[in-house]
């Protein structure tokens, strides 16, 4: 480990629209940020070809093209992005207490306030027909990329709550929605099974999984295999969504932040304070509900404000000079 040790007022870990907005606030706070990317610097629009619901794009943007301008819109204001991956973090219990976390094993920071951005990982089926055309007409997003397969057929894969919801929004902008369910039954509520069955253009396939996704440089169709018979057959799809679940990034936090039993961080109603003063969340990581880039954003505005409060509680308004207040 690195025998030099920095202090910063704010520390920012994980680099999407909750953790670059976070950072353009808290910049303008003269709170001198530090962030530092993950392993995916930019986080999940990196792999969105088009963000087409951000406002102030009319005529939508690349994605990994809108990450960089998030960033260079952060590091105008003064704060400092590095490359590097959060390994350890060690909270103080006690209010204005020093925050420690450990950066790619090696480098010790030390923080009066930390803001967590690290997103969450959208489940995938795992097939390299389906890696290979991430963008190309798969998704993890309905409401996210769904507009752009309107007229036209679709799939959609899982069973609970959210792929019931998400098959339903793209029924009423695609032609024909054809939902694939592992097991023989639905795992979703009764409400959205009988939601789902009443939509005339939702085609249900029990006991069904995806062997291929088919297509060179686009999505072109599937091949399924029923798991029970092992028959297999094709389907003509232009939009594949995976809606098996998201996986918070949050196991360096467990043991010392309130999470749910999914692993999504608790934060105070209202606000991102988590249990940890001098703590806060903002981001997927701490909303399973809407995973929307603007409202990744929003709370990222939260965090950066609820931070810059709670350092003047402390009493911490002192410029960080050479690591020493």
């Amino acid at each position: 480990m690195s025998e030099q040790i920095e202090r910063v007022k704010c520390l920012i870990i994980g680099s999407g629209p909750a953790g670059y907005t976070a950072a353009i606030y808290a910049a303008r706070a003269d709170m001198k940020p530090l962030l530092y990317t993950g392993m995916e610097p930019g986080g999940q629009l990196t792999t969105t070809t088009e963000v087409d619901n951000f406002p102030g794009y009319p005529e939508g943007i690349d994605g990994p093209a809108m990450m960089v301008d998030l960033q260079k819109q952060a590091e105008r204001f003064g704060t400092e992005v590095r490359i590097g991956m959060v390994t350890e973090v060690n909270f103080a219990s006690e209010k204005g207490g020093i925050h420690t976390a450990i950066v790619d094993g090696k480098t010790k920071i030390e923080a009066n306030t930390i803001i967590i951005s690290t997103g969450a990982t959208a489940k995938y089926l795992g097939l390299p027909s389906e890696q290979r055309l991430r963008g190309g007409g798969v998704s993890a997003c309905a409401v996210c990329d769904g507009f752009f397969y309107r007229g036209q057929d679709v799939a959609i894969v899982g069973a609970g709550d959210t792929a019931a919801e998400e098959a339903t929004y793209l029924s009423n902008i695609c032609t024909k929605v054809t939902m694939l369910v592992r097991k023989g039954e639905m795992r979703a509520s009764k409400a959205m099974q009988h939601r789902v069955a009443q939509t005339k253009n939702i085609e249900v396939l029990f006991n069904s999984e995806v062997e291929e996704v088919l297509g060179d440089q686009v999505v072109e169709g599937l091949r399924i295999v029923n798991n029970q018979t092992n028959e297999k057959h094709d389907i003509e799809i232009t939009g594949l969504f995976i809606a098996i679940g998201h996986k918070p990034n949050t196991d360096i936090f467990k043991g010392q932040l309130d999470m749910d039993d999914a692993g999504y961080l608790k934060t105070k109603a209202g606000s991102t304070y988590t249990n940890m003063p001098g703590v806060f969340a903002s981001g997927d990581v701490q909303d399973k509900i809407y995973r929307q880039a603007i409202t990744a954003a929003g709370t990222g505005c939260m965090a950066a404000l609820d931070a810059e409060r709670y350092l003047a509680e402390v009493g911490i308004v002192e410029e960080v000079i050479g690591g020493n207040y």
